[in-house]
């Protein structure tokens, strides 16, 4: 006779039959609850307990069964305990998830508190209103599917939208343009191939919820950092004819085999530091309703709330082993299952916070790298919370969002005062923040635009946030933004204002892509998408965030692709250390920096507050060097060429069209505000 198991946790199969098993340590009874094609609802209790982990076969379960959970127990939110068994629950570990929550129907049910009375107990069956965990078959023909597997040094990240960047593509068929499907599309691949970028990053795709409040304004939560099943693909970027019955887990898998065909790495931008239930006044959708206090961090002597440090309303409780056991399942799901190749983690120093402190060895890092299973793919840090920045202290195998690039380089290029040291400290891989603790310029993800903030156009367009749409009045989104409109507000047909934004954006490009690290483009910005200004399209499910590709700057796509030639085809430009690697004190620089007189910096020069160029000179003892201009001043500059390590010095790259090169060369003026990159050639 088979016997029911505790693990693994959620739905697995027995000789034939379906079993089920679930997490908690407070719950009294859990029903698993089937649905019929009429809404009919059949609960079956689970019988067995292992542990804290209810489990139990479920009859009458199979391939396709709709289901959902319910929960008894103790409500008392005083001491963190909200068990309402009239609320039909996610299961934690479904892999995917039919419908949505349908909050005009009824607002009420999801909340398993009183909206009128948060002690009391809300009897709304949730139910009728509520969507379907559903039991996938995970047979799939991945053929000969192997990961890239590209080394940090030859990376370079794509951030994008799955429905974002299809939404609107006219090469992509209309019925499956948004979706998983769409992204797989030879239009869509051919567009990252042909542009050179190794890695697409997705904004998350965890099954999220929308929010009742922006449904309450005709707005969509479009970036959807609001998870709640960590197992399961969106089911809104499904194609119509693969359905939400398991076909977003089919399509995902097709999406990842096809990038991975043409040598694209995919790497998913994951949210394990909160879900979409809120603080002590939001929803009972999943986690809130199973053990609350296993899954949250709640405030100590004050159980009723949560200790947030993620700006959402909670956070998850990585100290307790079912959270932290919750999230080791998904990320080996989603490389064993689903063959993604890295993770982005949102607010990552949340999942550090143990006992409240972030912890270099915490066990969530620990787990982490001594997983034989998640070692090995790439693993990509927010370094921050609401509670702290921690840009420089992950392990020495992960990598890093270094938001000081993104602001040193854009007030380098904005002209600001005594910026030129830490300029050139990004542009060398930030060995400031990195090299102390002997970790490699490929700790540091650079990027001088993310999905939250302006679009590489509008920080050239823009001196302020055009937020208006967003229902907020405006006070939403990052009022300092480092940006610069170039002489007029918005859109201008001004030609001078236009130049002046053009070389900008090539200025700021090429620092991001000739810098030491690992360079992450935001998508679009080749293209010159433009937001209207909004620095926080978060609930913009619509043209605002689409990509507008009837209005794609070719001039400005064509030098990102140049760009991005270059460094993949020069080892001079992408080298694991631009200095120096600790243990290789024999081994010599590859990179000079020279003042604009040619002469080498001292240290007084770094704090001149009117220093706005430089040079940097990459060369290679075998292969092409580079010598890479910089000039942010509102004024020419004559820069002295130091004599060229191998052929006479041509010119590779320049922001301005003006510029020429003749050979030889011992002096170039660099215009206004541009950039300069000479080439010499191996002998």
């Amino acid at each position: 006779m088979t016997l029911s198991l505790p693990y693994p946790l959620g739905f697995s199969t027995l000789d034939g039959r379906h079993n089920f098993a679930l997490y908690s340590e407070t719950a009294d009874a859990v029903f698993v609850c089937l649905f019929g094609e009429d809404g009919a609802e059949t609960r079956v209790r689970l019988t067995e307990r292992t542990g804290h982990v209810f489990h139990g076969f479920v009859d009458g379960a199979d391939v396709g069964s709709r289901y959902g959970i319910r929960v008894d127990g103790a409500w008392n939110p005083g001491e963190g305990l909200r068990h309402n068994v009239q609320k039909l629950l996610l299961d934690p570990h479904a892999t995917a998830i039919e419908g949505e929550w349908e909050w005009e129907a009824d607002n009420q049910a999801f909340f398993a508190h009183d909206l009128n009375d948060p002690q009391a107990l809300n009897d709304t069956d949730s139910a009728p209103f509520s969507p379907r965990c559903v039991i996938v078959d995970d047979d799939f023909d991945w053929g000969d599917d192997r990961s890239p597997r590209r080394l940090l040094s030859e990376t370079v990240i794509y951030e994008t939208h799955v429905k974002g960047f299809t939404q609107l593509h006219p090469e992509v068929p209309e019925e499956i343009r948004g979706t998983y499907a769409g992204l797989a599309h030879p239009a869509a691949l051919k567009h990252f191939t042909d542009l050179g970028v190794t890695a697409v990053e997705l904004l998350p795709v965890h099954q999220f919820v929308q929010d009742s409040h922006l449904a309450e304004k005709g707005l969509r939560n479009y970036w959807g950092y609001n998870s709640i099943g960590f197992f399961a693909p969106h089911n809104e970027y499904v194609s119509e004819a693969a359905g939400q019955g398991g076909g977003q887990v089919r399509e995902f898998k097709q999406m990842v085999k096809a990038m991975h065909e043409a040598g694209l790495e995919v790497i998913l931008d994951v949210v394990y530091n909160h879900t979409a239930e809120g603080n002590d006044l939001g929803p009972s959708l999943s986690f809130k309703g199973i053990d609350n206090a296993a899954y949250y961090r709640l405030v100590e002597g004050d159980e009723e709330h949560y200790f947030d440090t993620t700006g959402t309303g909670n956070s998850l409780n990585v100290g307790h082993p079912a959270a932290l056991g919750l999230i080791m399942d998904s990320l080996r799901y989603w490389v064993t299952e689903m063959h993604v190749d890295g993770f982005r983690f949102d607010l990552a120093t949340t999942l550090t916070r143990q006992g409240g402190d972030a912890e270099l060895h915490s066990a969530f890092l620990t787990l982490i790298q001594q997983d034989p299973v998640l070692a090995p793919v790439k693993m990509i840090a927010e370094p921050w919370d609401t509670a702290g920045y921690q840009v420089g202290g992950f392990p020495a195998d992960w990598s890093e969002w270094n938001g000081k690039f993104r602001d040193d380089v854009r007030d380098f290029w904005n002209g600001t005062d005594a910026v030129l040291g830490t300029l050139a400290q990004r542009v060398l891989g930030s060995p400031d923040v990195y090299e102390a603790d002997r970790r490699s310029p490929l700790s540091s993800v650079n990027f001088i635009t993310a999905h939250d903030g302006f679009t590489l156009h509008d920080l050239t367009a823009y001196n302020d946030k055009h937020n208006a749409s967003n229902g907020e009045d405006g006070n939403d989104g990052e009022s300092d933004n480092k940006s610069s409109n170039g002489g007029a507000e918005g859109p201008t047909d001004d030609p001078a204002v236009n130049e002046r934004r053009d070389r900008k954006r090539r200025n700021l490009l090429a620092t991001l892509l000739l810098s030491a690290g690992v360079p992450m483009l935001l998508g679009g910005d080749e293209l010159g998408r433009t937001q209207g200004g909004n620095n926080n399209a978060y609930c913009h499910d619509d043209e605002t965030s689409w990509f507008d590709w009837r209005a794609v700057d070719e001039e400005l796509l064509a030098f990102t692709r140049d760009l991005i030639a270059l460094r993949r085809d020069n080892a001079a430009l992408h080298p694991a250390w631009f200095r120096q690697a600790p243990g290789t004190e024999d081994a010599q620089d590859t990179v000079r920096l020279l003042r604009s007189d040619g002469e080498e910096f001292g240290d007084d020069d770094w704090d001149n507050p009117d220093a706005r160029s430089i040079v940097f000179v990459f060369e290679h003892p075998s292969a092409d060097s580079f010598a890479l201009l910089l000039n942010a001043a509102e004024n020419g500059v004559e820069f002295v060429v130091p004599a060229a390590p191998g052929d006479e010095w041509e010119l590779a790259l320049s922001s301005d069209p003006g510029q020429e090169v003749s050979a030889p060369v011992s002096t170039l003026i660099g215009r206004d505000g541009s950039f300069t990159l000479l080439r010499s050639r191996a002998s």
